[in-house]
């Protein structure tokens, strides 16, 4: 499953309501480690279809939601589960990197 465009108009349906744990990536088209980490997150969306689903949220578009949940710099990953955020990475990283912050955390609660 490759990653899915959220909007502030969709967000508490499509992240907040949602079942599972949901990763948004907040980014911007001008943002150069955004575009870095892009592919990587596509990968990811496929290799843990099942486990976490990915979003990504353009800031520029969508103002509201990035100030409601205080990003103050892109790119910024947040994973939510029932509606709360449960942990925040920010700026760049390898693919190995973020894989295992999902891995370490999405998976603190699965029982």
């Amino acid at each position: 499953m490759a990653t899915i465009a959220v909007t502030d108009q969709d967000f508490e349906q499509t992240v907040l309501k949602a079942e599972g744990d949901i990763l948004v990536d907040f980014w911007a088209t001008w943002c150069g480690p955004c575009k870095m980490i892009g592919p990587a997150l596509e990968e990811i969306a496929t290799e843990m279809e099942g486990k976490i689903t990915i979003t990504k949220m353009d800031i520029d578009e969508n103002p509201a939601t990035p100030v409601k949940y205080g990003v103050r710099g892109v790119p910024t990953l947040m994973i939510f589960r029932g509606g709360n955020v449960i942990a925040t990475l920010v700026g760049a990283r390898p693919k190995g990197d973020i894989a295992k912050w999902i891995n370490e955390t999405a998976g603190s609660a699965v029982a």
